[in-house]
């Protein structure tokens, strides 16, 4: 069986969030290892911070009500998800104070609620109250990957979130979706970062925390990026790097260009195209350039002929 957290909370399973935050507001109080010198004390304040912490989420509580700790913890299948389906299992975070300075609200919690020794400050329930400074959350981080075509046009990209928001009645909270759009400009690099700010979980005594996403470029099938050039590796016979050629480049907006080769290909040589690489963030009708490298495919095997013909033609 797992743990009834209606029990340590010592309210009923009928009780609205009023009474849930009315049992937490006293119990976390009694029980904090500040307060409550006892040995079974941080175990009690920990289970009373994990208690609310769940009680006081309507998709936990949710969830706790239908399936017990068990379900809550392990998971359980999604609705429409089929058999394979199953949501992420609840971790209590494992940090009671962290739940009781939310819940208070104010870098130091017990500067109004408790003297230096320990003594109870004003501690009917219509006196207390948090420091009244409110904590912001870290940076919430996510990747967002690019193809350079989206970095090279330019796009809009459309992410859905979800996020705890606190409803109308100022006490309440519940999980609801938002649509992010991200307007892609020309040019940006990998790294460059798009915040929004206060999109993160909200909560009664804390500031949302910013959601700041981060350019990541998605591997291209003829392109590396080098800054604002593109690298292009050509493959040719070395009959062809050392005779010339023209190599076919397909740009990034499917024009062909036609490059003449006529000088000799050797292992480190490389042809610039000027103007035909990645706008400029700045300029977006600026282009970088477009640097042609080379694979040289050795033949595997010749003939005494033609070694001997090209003897004759190589050396001096």
């Amino acid at each position: 069986m797992g743990q009834d957290y209606y029990s340590v909370l010592e309210i009923t399973r009928g009780a609205g969030d009023a009474d849930i935050k009315k049992a937490f507001r006293r119990l976390a109080l009694k029980f904090h290892p500040l307060k409550n010198k006892e040995p079974s004390a941080p175990h009690r304040f920990r289970q009373i911070a994990e208690a609310y912490d769940v009680l006081s989420d309507l998709s936990k509580k949710a969830t706790y009500d239908k399936f017990g700790e068990e379900g809550l913890k392990g998971g359980v299948p999604l609705e429409f998800g089929g058999e394979e389906a199953w949501t992420s299992g609840y971790v209590f975070h494992g940090n009671p104070d962290r739940t009781f300075n939310e819940f208070f609200g104010g870098d130091n919690p017990f500067a109004d609620f408790f003297s230096p020794d320990g003594s109870d400050v004003n501690t009917g329930f219509g006196g207390l109250r948090g420091r009244g400074a409110k904590t912001q959350d870290p940076p919430i981080e996510r990747d967002l990957y690019l193809s350079l075509e989206d970095l090279f046009f330019g796009c809009t990209k459309k992410i859905k979130i979800s996020r705890r928001v606190m409803n109308d009645d100022g006490l309440t909270s519940s999980i609801r979706d938002k649509i992010l759009s991200i307007d892609v400009r020309p040019g940006w690099r990998e790294g460059t970062k798009i915040t929004f700010q206060n999109e993160g979980d909200q909560g009664p005594n804390i500031i949302p925390a910013d959601i700041i996403f981060l350019v990541k470029e998605k591997p291209h099938p003829r392109f590396r990026r080098q800054g604002n050039d593109l690298i292009y590796t050509a493959n040719i016979q070395l009959g062809k790097a050392l005779t010339g050629c023209t190599v076919e480049v397909e740009t990034l907006d499917e024009r062909l260009l036609n490059i003449p080769i006529n000088d000799i290909v050797h292992p480190t040589y490389h042809k610039v195209v000027p103007g035909e690489g990645m706008r400029l963030p700045k300029e977006p009708n600026v282009k970088g350039d477009l640097i042609i490298q080379f694979h040289i495919h050795f033949p595997e095997h010749l003939t005494p002929h033609k070694k001997q013909l090209l003897h004759k033609a190589l050396l001096v």
